[in-house]
């Protein structure tokens, strides 16, 4: 039967429409990255609790091996991309915290990676069975990689039950193309590991969602020999920001709401995005734990921007060299894209599992308003609530945080917003107000005793 190709019935409130200058990279073929001498591993790349070091300085490791983990139910072991010995376990330069403890481990040799082959088209999945893919996805330490972060392993379990499994193929932020290239050049991967999520998860329905700016990508899907086989509807959605957001594309594709504070499992739903799809069939077809992803290295300021196969530990420096470099001032260099990415400003900063890009925007892209921080007082337009999309008041929250009254950010349920960056981005008063409700998250953890002071 053919595949059904459907157009995105529903849509979500709020949204922005930013530029995509994903013409930098979206023609770039997967390459290699740089060959690195050093990986700095944080034990906190995900959702919940941070791992223990299973590692001492002056340890011999191996490529793939594990080197931390927790016992806690919501966490996800860490593994070493590289064959080297142990330089030191102890804090490092973090992209969300800061500084987070990590084994750092010097390569035997300078150590590189080919980008690895797509699968065939001829998988057969009788041969595993729910139980062992869900424990080799526990084993390789898969996690969101989309940015959330969350263990994959807890999201495809069984219980509670999912009828539908909705694959996140839309890439809405700027300037990122990795999720892009991974679906035109691992086509069969994804498909594969789509399927042994579905087993898995005992999904009855399969949904790719992919937004209508991507036409290469939904062809390549559509066409392909698998998703046909196997009843994977392809849903083309409008393109619109933050459309790849999990709780508005259930919204769009199924026209089904998340309660606040709520998660999709609750309403019978598993999000999944193409990369963990594609880390999910390597971890249970090869035995592959999660140790490189595919990032994406842009803006205008790139000498040469590409999408690069890269060992997770490597630093933002050491992509952006093998990038040519600067060929005019970078303004900010983004762990991520410019709406939801965090600004760093140690470039040893290592990437982690939920590192998509590094984005390196000039001064004319910031706008001398926002460079120069020049922050004027709220005029109430109200802006910033039509294009929230989880339909808050980010002001009130934003000017909670300001005025350390955590208790009114709560009230304002600061914890429901998704941080995607449209307040910010709309704000004629230049207010950086995800910035704060980010800051007013990470003081209300602080204080929960969630995260170290």
């Amino acid at each position: 039967m053919p595949v059904l190709m459907a157009k995105g019935k529903y849509k979500f409130s709020g949204g922005v429409h930013p530029p995509d200058y994903k013409g930098l990279t979206e023609a770039q073929a997967i390459k290699a990255g740089p060959a690195v001498k050093q990986v700095t591993i944080p034990l906190s790349q995900h959702i919940g609790a941070v791992c223990q070091p299973l590692v001492n300085k002056g340890d011999a490791v191996e490529a793939g091996q594990m080197v931390g983990k927790s016992e806690a139910f919501v966490s996800a072991p860490v593994h070493s991309p590289v064959k080297g010995k142990v330089k030191e376990v102890g804090l490092a330069s973090h992209v969300v915290l800061g500084r987070c403890l990590s084994v750092i481990i010097e390569t035997d040799e300078s150590s590189g990676a080919a980008v690895p082959a797509d699968f065939g088209a001829d998988f057969d999945d009788s041969g595993f069975t729910g139980e062992q893919i869900c424990n080799a996805v526990a084993l390789a330490g898969i996690v969101g990689m989309g940015g959330a972060g969350f263990p994959t392993r807890i999201k495809i379990d069984p219980a509670p039950p999912k009828e539908t499994l909705i694959i996140n193929g839309c890439e809405c932020e700027p300037f990122i193309t990795c999720d892009y290239r991974l679906i035109l050049e691992w086509t069969n991967k994804i498909v594969t590991g789509i399927r042994l999520a579905r087993k898995a998860a005992g999904c009855k329905r399969v949904i790719f969602a992919i937004e209508d700016n991507k036409p290469r990508a939904i062809e390549a899907f559509r066409l392909n020999r698998q998703v046909e086989s196997n009843d994977i509807e392809v849903v083309e959605l409008k393109t619109r920001y933050p459309q790849g957001g999990e709780r508005q594309l259930i919204n769009s594709v199924l026209g089904k709401q998340v309660a606040t504070g709520g998660i999709p499992p609750a309403i019978g739903v598993l999000v999944m995005n193409v990369a963990t799809a594609a880390a999910v069939a390597e971890a249970v077809v090869q035995r592959r734990p999660l140790t490189h992803r595919v990032v994406t290295v842009t803006g205008q300021a790139i000498a040469e921007p590409a999408n690069l196969y890269v060992a997770i530990g490597t630093s933002a420096g050491e992509l952006i060299e093998f990038c040519g470099g600067l060929t005019q001032k970078g303004a900010k260099v983004v762990m991520g894209g410019p709406m939801t990415g965090v600004a760093i400003a140690d470039l040893s900063t290592p990437i982690t599992k939920t590192t998509g890009a590094i984005t390196v925007l000039t001064k004319r892209q910031i706008g001398r308003a926002k460079l120069e921080q020049r922050q004027t007082p709220c005029i109430r337009c109200g802006r910033c609530i039509e294009a929230c999309p989880e339909k808050l008041n980010p002001t009130k929250i934003a000017h909670a945080v300001m005025h350390n009254m955590m208790d009114v950010a709560k009230d304002y349920y600061i914890s429901a917003c998704i941080e995607c960056g449209c307040c910010s981005y709309v704000c004629p008063a230049n207010i950086e107000l995800t910035g704060y409700i980010k800051t007013g998250k990470v003081l209300l953890a602080r204080q929960q005793k969630k995260i170290p002071q």
